[in-house]
């Protein structure tokens, strides 16, 4: 069963069906593969659509959109509340040095005290506190931006130092 179109072409009918076949393999690989593609893609559209129609579709497009609403809502909350915190706490005492002394020499112990407590902007007061043999006497003085009007005794400006830079001194 030769044929004389092969023949005259000059190929062998053998290697004619042996190329065929492997073409037929080849295209066989390729039909799986696509397929294999559509049904990842149809489970997806599945999964995205879930519903029958294009309403339920809009329905969940809009349910999220009413969502990033409400999130950008609390979102602006959320700063705005942040914000007055950080306000109120540049108000609040934050900073506090502390410097023990004996105030007489004819006391020991250390009794004696001076407290610094500032707030974010350096401003607060000194509170000194001196023992001796016939009582204790307090003082304060009012400290703004990091200074004081009346004149500051020796252990009163380091318990400022103290206080002012306690990031630095590590303490």
């Amino acid at each position: 069963m030769e044929s004389k179109i092969l023949e005259a072409l000059g190929v062998d009918l053998g290697i004619l069906i042996i190329v065929l076949f492997a073409l037929i393999m080849i295209l066989f690989i390729l039909i799986i593969s696509v397929n294999m593609k559509y049904t990842r893609l149809k489970s997806s559209y599945n999964s995205f659509m879930r519903g029958k129609d294009g309403k339920t579709l809009e329905d969940s497009i809009f349910e999220r959109f009413e969502e990033l609403d409400h999130l950008t809502e609390l979102t602006l909350k959320n700063r705005q509340a942040i914000r007055k915190v950080n306000e109120d706490m540049m108000s609040n005492y934050q900073k506090v040095g502390i410097v023990k002394y004996d105030a007489f020499q004819e006391m020991g112990g250390k009794l004696s005290f001076a407290l610094t407590l500032l707030d974010g902007n350096n401003n607060g007061y000194i509170i000194n506190s001196m023992h001796s043999r016939e009582g204790c006497y307090n003082y304060i003085k009012e400290i703004v931006k990091g200074e004081s009007y009346i004149e500051l005794s020796e252990e009163e400006s380091e318990s400022l130092d103290r206080a002012i830079f306690q990031e630095t001194l590590g303490l």
